[in-house]
């Protein structure tokens, strides 16, 4: 499995690329090779490499590739994020999108074309450079399509759908073969009014990334050594997997961390153990990408208004049981599956890939609760659709030998 970090600058933060030097980055990623680590996540603004719906600035994208070559030479592969988008509680949209330019990112064609042509440029650069992994579409950029960003894109789930895929071809064709992906905030699982669905996500690219921040509510809600807030990266690993179409895709987790103050300096330590050792249990996890603490946090002392609380509401939709017919054929049909045993619990889904998911739960919710439940009973749970509970080749494939509807 691998293990590496999003790449934070120490000098000039997401800034650095305005007075780009490139001794620095090479200090920064010496520092990042001496622990160990194979892999970074790169955050090239968006603002900053196409200034112009016309202009992908040659400078900028040199600048990514010497970046990605400094790396390589130190053993790091280099993940590139694409459309920046949005980091840490701050947006960074060029002035084409806003103001008297205001278009919606997602569904105008002018837009979606230039969006296009900038991944696809910046692929193609990379495309060949030795350990260049693939790129991410942008980092949460899910935030601009709905509340609580306070002058969002709207977009249909059926329009989101159409703009990802255009998205990752446009991924594809710069550079064909690698495994490009595209990167949800946490709304994708826990809103199920959100126009990017967990089918998206699960279902969409070449991997599954999970972006587990336990600010969401869960560490407000648990504290940050309570066996919930450790286990909120794994939690989300198999709720990914429960959308999956295979049961064996990838699960990246591009992003976890140990934000204070919801986990202070004095909890970090176990926090990471906790969580690293909950996700290695989950199967087919490609890596683990950890982000610093410090980041996170400046943005949110200086806004905490933006601090969200998804976590904390109770969606009572979720985990509806679905009879005990299905229960009954699948303990008794799975009951001689070899391996460790492994429970599922019931996610009923019954939605088509591009509507609103259904029965997403986040932490304080039903379903989670009863996750936790069976966590903390010595199992380690699955999840699974209701609609694959009683699909014999599916619950064999992950390993599930009992069902539970909570």
């Amino acid at each position: 499995m691998r293990f590496g970090v999003n790449y934070t600058p120490t000098h000039g933060w997401f800034h650095h690329w305005l007075d780009f030097d490139l001794d620095d980055v090479r200090a920064d990623l010496d520092s990042i090779a001496a622990l160990g680590l194979d892999h970074i996540r790169v955050f090239p603004l968006w603002p900053i490499f196409q200034p112009n719906r016309t202009l992908i600035r040659p400078r900028a994208v040199d600048q990514l590739v010497r970046l990605a070559d400094a790396a390589a030479e130190r053993g790091l592969d280099v993940a590139v994020d694409g459309l920046q988008g949005h980091l840490s509680s701050f947006d960074f949209i060029p002035s084409w999108t806003t103001t008297w330019h205001r278009r919606n990112i997602f569904t105008d064609p002018d837009v979606v074309d230039a969006q296009a042509a900038y991944l696809t440029a910046l692929a193609a650069a990379l495309a060949g450079r030795p350990g260049f992994l693939g790129m991410t579409v942008g980092n949460e950029i899910n935030q601009f399509s709905g509340r609580p960003h306070p002058d969002p894109d709207p977009v249909t789930p059926a329009q989101a759908g159409r703009w990802l895929r255009r998205m990752l071809a446009a991924c594809e064709a710069g550079a064909p073969g690698l495994p490009h992906v595209h990167a949800s905030y946490d709304a994708a699982w826990y809103d199920g009014t959100h126009p990017f669905t967990p089918a998206h996500s699960a279902r969409l690219g070449a991997m599954t990334a999970v972006h587990s921040w336990v600010f969401d509510g869960t560490a407000q809600r648990y504290g940050p050594d309570a066996p919930a807030t450790g286990l909120h990266a794994a939690y989300l690993v198999e709720l990914s997997k429960a959308w999956a179409d295979d049961p064996a895709r990838p699960v990246w987790v591009q992003e976890v961390g140990a934000p204070a103050p919801h986990v202070p300096p004095s909890s970090a330590a176990a926090f990471a153990e906790a969580t690293i050792e909950a996700v290695l249990d989950c199967p087919d996890v490609w890596g683990i990408t950890w982000w610093c603490s410090h980041d996170v946090d400046r943005a949110l002392a200086d806004f905490p208004e933006l601090e969200y609380g998804l976590g904390l509401l109770t969606n009572d939709r979720v985990v509806k049981p679905v009879g005990e017919v299905v229960g009954r054929y699948a303990r008794e049909r799975h009951r001689g599956v070899a391996g460790v045993r492994r429970t599922a619990l019931v996610l009923d889904a019954g939605e088509p890939e591009d509507a609103p998911g259904r029965g997403v739960c986040a932490p304080g919710g039903t379903f989670f609760e009863a996750w936790m439940r069976g966590a903390s009973g010595g199992g380690r749970p699955g999840v699974v659709l209701a609609e694959r509970a009683g699909d014999a080749g599916y619950l064999a494939a992950r390993g599930i030998t009992e069902v539970v509807f909570p």
